[in-house]
């Protein structure tokens, strides 16, 4: 039974090797060792011991240009914890030496043959665009979740109907148990009598005491099991039991954990009944003017939120802090832009996992002016305020604040907090607020639209966007690459691009200025 998940989990789900053997262009062929194992990463190496460059989980390629002790150098390769072994035929060896074959044979290590018509670089290729496919599935898997456990929360009976809708979700059992380790509530399939005490006794490990640990996973009867404690303070715990655990079930868990937590949580009256469904309707995209009454006469202020330690439970404390119920804690990364990965490290760096983009996803969460879900960037968590309410730095965190909205302007207010977080992160500030007002408030507001409209007509939506962030950081490529998550030689590229568009001169101090206001204006 462990507390805490693996300190070296990689940022995309892993690859099963049978899936890379299934390409045909490839032309992979399996030589020893077993198809079922799953890859994490690439990693190339014609070092002779290749040890010290390994992270665990790899597929290690070379083409033996080192090779002396084959049994040896297998030893090594297994002791780093490789995955597989993928051995390229010529310029070195016209054919994969048969010591390496046997030794990766008694060994147990999968063996692949690499023919001469297929470039290293395919390989990883091939892998990198299989690693993005498998993370697209996992946040599909994860938005009709949260979507599913939404509209289960704001039900009749919410709290069977989170369990029902997180067993299904999961295909196995989930229940609540009291304080007291009784089962309360539960959902999904029977399990068998050895099961449900090992998942009793697991969710008992957790319990209210200061410092105790938050979760717990462990197996019992042929299970996965895992535990959560719930944030409402009085001993109440998710317990699930599954067959497998895939790379998203603990984000699943953790939406159904902050439900939980504020449906169970004591002195819940009427009006926070009434509020917390409010936020169940925006996270299923409810216009703000159709929840207004819900939430009260307002006004509210809107925060975004990046950091916390990446357990389920870090935007409740968050939330919890900021004195509020009212988050979306949905954001999750999406696959990486282009080709859905990055290239392998250079030797000696132990290799890297695909990275993953900012742009191109929409997440359920606030609604816009027009009614339509607009939703956080990846890994952000959104809270509501009611606008009395102080916000302060916390620990771990960085966060973006709007300005005081009512009910209807919340769409609004959501753009602002998105923009505040983004310059506090290029700045590396803990709190950025939002800036009404200022001298631009000074012209006419549709003067002021109109000549930005026609001054900005030549620019697309991203490259305005990227005008308006280069700017706003005094065009710093590397900040301005940073805040939009792209490389700074795509920042000089679209900025070369608006001046051609524009035929302004970007290094003039008054085209800048008013190149700012009209970005403002429009």
């Amino acid at each position: 039974m462990t507390s805490a998940e693996p300190a070296a989990t990689p940022p995309a789900p892993p690859v099963s090797l049978a899936a890379l053997l299934a390409r045909r262009d490839l032309g992979l062929r399996l030589l020893a060792g077993p198809e079922d194992v799953s890859i994490h990463w690439v990693h190339t190496s014609e070092m002779a011991d290749p040890y010290p460059y390994l992270l665990g989980g790899e597929l290690l390629m070379t083409a033996g240009v080192q090779l002396a002790d084959p049994a040896h150098y297998v030893e090594r390769v297994v002791e780093a914890g490789a995955a597989a072994l993928a051995f390229g035929v010529t310029p070195v060896y016209d054919t994969v030496p048969a010591e390496l074959v046997e030794a990766c044979a008694r060994h147990g290590l999968p063996l692949v043959e690499v023919p001469p018509r297929t470039p290293f670089t395919a390989v990883a290729r091939a892998l990198w665009r299989l690693m993005a496919e498998a993370r697209l599935h996992e946040l599909r898997r994860v938005t009709e979740a949260q979507q599913s456990l939404a509209a289960a929360a704001a039900r009749p009976a919410p709290v069977p109907a989170v369990l029902g809708a997180l067993a299904s979700r999961l295909g196995g059992r989930a229940v609540l148990f009291g304080a007291d380790g009784t089962e309360s509530v539960a959902a999904g399939r029977e399990v068998p009598a050895e099961t449900a005490r090992a998942l009793r006794d697991l969710a008992g490990v957790l319990g209210p005491r200061p410092g105790g640990p938050a979760s717990a996973s462990g197996d019992g009867g042929g299970l996965r099991l895992a535990a959560y404690a719930l944030g409402g303070g009085d001993g109440l715990a998710l317990g699930v039991a599954t067959e497998r655990r895939g790379p998203s079930d603990h984000t699943i868990a953790g939406v159904a954990v902050v439900l939980l937590s504020l449906l169970t949580a004591p002195h819940r009256g009427a009006d926070a009944t009434v509020r917390d469904g409010a936020l169940v309707r925006l996270l299923l995209g409810t216009a703000p003017a159709e929840i207004a009454d819900s939430l009260g006469p307002g006004p509210w202020t809107v925060v975004h939120a990046s950091g916390g330690d990446g357990t389920p439970f870090a935007a409740a404390g968050l939330a919890a802090a900021l004195g509020t119920p009212l988050l979306d804690a949905g954001g999750t990364a999406p696959a990486a832009e282009g080709s859905g990965g990055t290239a392998p490290a250079a030797e000696g760096s132990g290799g890297t996992a695909p990275g993953s983009a900012n742009s191109g996803r929409t997440a359920p969460g606030a609604a816009s002016a027009g009614g339509t879900a607009t939703g956080a960037a990846p890994g952000v968590v959104r809270l509501l305020l009611s606008a009395p309410s102080p916000v302060t730095a916390q620990s771990g965190w960085t966060l973006g604040v709007s300005a005081p909205v009512e009910a209807g302007g919340l769409a609004a207010a959501d753009a602002q907090a998105a923009r505040a977080l983004r310059r506090a992160e290029a700045t590396g500030a803990d709190l950025v607020r939002h800036r009404p007002g200022g001298f631009a408030a000074l012209v006419d507001p549709d003067e002021a639209t109109a000549h930005a409209r026609a001054l900005l007509a030549p620019l697309s939506e991203p490259l305005a966007e990227t005008l308006g962030v280069w700017l706003s950081l005094h065009g710093g490529w590397d900040r301005t690459a940073a805040a939009m998550d792209i490389h700074r030689n795509t920042v000089r590229q679209r900025i070369t691009r608006c001046a051609a568009l524009l035929d302004r001169d970007l290094d003039d101090p008054d085209v800048r200025m008013e190149l700012w206001f009209a970005l403002k204006s429009r």
